[in-house]
């Protein structure tokens, strides 16, 4: 009797812990589904976050814009590079905008980048720089990455006349070196030139001639055997992703000089893309001279003003929106750990 008291009570505890380990393990599937549930939403949030909140734009080392002939960094509310700082700040990126003489050589520009550079890494503490330059300010920015490679991550050049301009050419064809047309016209567009420093807070000296001959192809012949880094070694190819001096080369331009009639200024560069003879050109340098290191894109539907967001945000509605572009550049870097 005792011994079948003992199989019984056996039986029965075998069947409640059975029942327990089966209780426990649906217990144990609920908590791994509800977990699941949970992490499936979070990681659903985190892809619907802004892009600033996930720091998009958010590089290792500070983004230095540079603007190009007859630029500044801003007057009044006016920005060169109209509304693309804001935006690379909101997406977690920290920005500065130099100042460099609105008109001169390659050369004076790029030391007076160099010296900005170097401001911006003492108060930063950073070891090294991303340069971004448009039009003139891409050769500026070569120059800086030439000469002092172990303060520069990446360049990236934006409609930069590598090769030189057309428009250049043409204007030192008709203003011959020494003549006194363009003794007159060099001083005139000095003024012009100060004028522009004067009202963004700039005291350099400018040299519109110099500016001149540097955006030449000959200027920029000269230029291109002292700074090669970068360059395509054929006609309108790509150059090197990392140039010899260690730094990541990057371009980009537009196409399409004509873009939005609203732009009391597209009619102008409509007008300047003629020298260029068909070739494609964004009314003030050729896509094929625009070329350097990689080139992510050359025929944009933008023209040269385009490109930094100008005239005041009217562009191409049928293109995307610029700021973008210094958006996707950044989160590029970023993704290489620059």
């Amino acid at each position: 009797m005792e011994a079948r008291v003992r199989s019984l009570e056996g039986h029965l505890n075998g069947r409640l812990a059975k029942a327990l380990a089966t209780q426990r393990m649906t217990e144990t599937t609920a908590m791994n589904k509800t977990l699941l549930k949970w992490l499936t939403v979070a990681m659903l949030a985190l892809c619907a976050l802004p892009s600033w909140a996930t720091g998009y734009a958010q590089t290792k080392y500070p983004i230095i814009l540079v603007h190009g002939l007859f630029g500044f960094d801003n007057i009044g509310p006016l920005e060169y590079f109209y509304g693309i700082p804001e935006d690379l700040r909101a997406n977690g990126a920290q920005v500065y905008v130099a100042q460099v003489a609105a008109a001169n050589s390659t050369e004076v520009r790029g030391e007076q980048l160099l010296t900005y550079v170097k401001q911006v890494l003492a108060v930063t503490g950073a070891s090294k720089v991303n340069l971004i330059g448009h039009s003139h300010g891409g050769p500026t920015v070569r120059y800086v990455a030439s000469v002092a490679p172990n303060l520069v991550a990446s360049v990236t050049s934006v409609a930069g006349p590598n090769q030189g301009a057309a428009l250049a050419d043409a204007l030192n064809g008709t203003l011959p070196s020494g003549s006194v047309s363009r003794t007159v016209v060099a001083t005139v567009v000095n003024g012009f030139a100060s004028l522009i420093g004067l009202i963004s807070g700039d005291n350099t000296s400018q040299n519109s001639s110099a500016a001149l001959n540097s955006l030449s192809s000959a200027g920029m012949a000269k230029f291109n055997a002292a700074h090669p880094e970068g360059l395509p070694t054929t006609s309108c190819g790509q150059g090197p992703a990392v140039a010899s001096n260690g730094v990541r080369y990057y371009s980009w331009s537009g196409a399409q000089p004509y873009t939005n009639a609203l732009d009391p200024l597209d009619p102008a560069l409509a007008l300047t893309a003629l020298v260029y003879n068909g070739a494609k050109n964004d009314g003030l340098v050729g896509s094929c001279s625009s070329h350097l290191g990689t080139v992510i894109r050359d025929d944009y539907g933008m023209n040269h003003l385009d490109e930094v967001n100008q005239t005041a945000g009217i562009v191409n509605w049928f293109e995307v929106d610029p700021k973008s572009l210094y958006r996707a550049q950044a989160n590029r870097l970023k993704n290489l750990g620059l």
